[in-house]
């Protein structure tokens, strides 16, 4: 079980992302990694995340000539909130899990 700091930490990675997308998990991430494997872990889970649904959403956005683009932007951005707000819960509950639908890139 890790530490109640890096459950808080892991869970600050998701919750942060609602202000700033990109920068503040990424500096957590970045600052944090090589002190705890729980939180590389959730950092690079969140960074696989933002980089796949940033493609579903340019996809989405490309698809709105067609008009369903108009509808998978709506079900890009409520699965992404849904799975962020799931995540930060799992994060400081100490479990690992795993979204679906997203590229492991990292």
């Amino acid at each position: 079980m890790p530490k109640n700091d890096e459950r808080l930490l892991a869970a600050g990675i998701y919750v942060i992302s609602f202000f700033t997308a990109f920068l503040g998990p990424l500096v957590i991430w970045l600052l944090k990694k090589d002190d705890s494997s729980y939180i590389d872990y959730h950092g690079r889970e969140y960074m696989n995340f933002f980089i796949s649904y940033t493609v579903y959403g340019i996809v989405s956005g490309i698809l709105v000539i067609l008009l369903i683009g108009v509808f998978m932007l709506w079900i890009v951005g409520v699965l992404g909130a849904v799975f962020t707000i799931v995540r930060a819960i799992k994060a400081y509950e100490g479990q690992e899990y795993k979204i679906p639908f997203i590229f492991r890139l990292l």
